[in-house]
């Protein structure tokens, strides 16, 4: 049985990608669904990939904190013709990129307790004799790489999506007080220089995943009205239904 705990309620999801059961949650309990990601990614491609593709079997574990990572790495694989060997072991962090690894065929050997890379590194120990290599986006901080000494191996971009900036907009200004979910510092930043100057924080509430995410909205005196200690979509909006009904 759904609650109708988040009737009268707008939320706007800003990631990249949006699962469709996390909509229907929203949309069962009596809420309004808007998509408008802030961000877009690209795979990126440079001379490098091959040097990475033929090298693989050097390393000892291969790193992952997103499903961006491990399409782009994937698409990689299959286009070059490569065969992950299998004396290399998986970390990931997050759940959904644990899932799409699994998918694709790949065991995990590692995942932190939390899903952020501060734990991970807090956690995660490489072998005197390992080496590990850590795909990423281009906009992941240098945290994997300062904590374990991992290479870098940078297989897609992320830019502003613009198509989305008016959209969002309109989209705030017709509601009373909508609830922006954001899943990224990086989202953070594209609606703090792109959004705020024509819809003020103080007119909209805000949800987070992850502490990361939170930093970045303090770092503009916002504080957000969930962050959930699990770093999923579900969890946020799981959560908001939970104030809802306890308020």
């Amino acid at each position: 049985m759904h609650s109708k705990a988040l009737a009268n309620k707008t939320i706007i999801l800003t990631g990249s990608s949006v699962v469709m059961s996390v909509k229907e949650l929203i949309t069962q309990h009596g809420g309004q669904v808007y998509c408008y990601p802030l961000i877009e990614t690209v795979e990126k491609v440079t001379m490098e990939d091959q040097t990475y593709l033929n090298n693989l079997e050097t390393y000892h574990w291969l790193i992952f904190t997103s499903q961006n990572a491990v399409t782009f790495f994937v698409d990689k694989l299959e286009r070059a013709l490569v065969t992950v060997p299998s004396t290399l072991k998986i970390a990931a962090v997050g759940e959904k990129t644990a899932t799409l690894l699994n998918q694709h065929g790949f065991k995990i050997h590692f995942m932190p307790t939390v899903y952020s890379a501060d734990v991970f590194i807090q956690q995660f120990e490489l072998l005197p004799n390992e080496r590990a290599l850590f795909v990423r986006g281009s906009m992941a901080k240098s945290t994997i790489h300062d904590g374990t000494g991992a290479d870098e191996w940078t297989v897609y971009e992320t830019r502003p999506c613009k198509s989305y900036l008016q959209p969002l907009e309109e989209c705030l200004l017709a509601h009373e007080e909508p609830i922006v979910i954001f899943a990224s510092p990086s989202a953070v930043e594209i609606y703090a220089h792109s959004i705020v100057p024509t819809v003020d924080w103080r007119y909209v509430k805000f949800a987070s995943i992850g502490h990361i995410t939170t930093a970045a909205l303090e770092k503009y005196g916002v504080k957000p009205i969930v962050q959930p200690k699990i770093y999923t979509m579900q969890a946020v909006i799981e959560q908001l239904i939970l104030e809802e009904l306890s308020s």
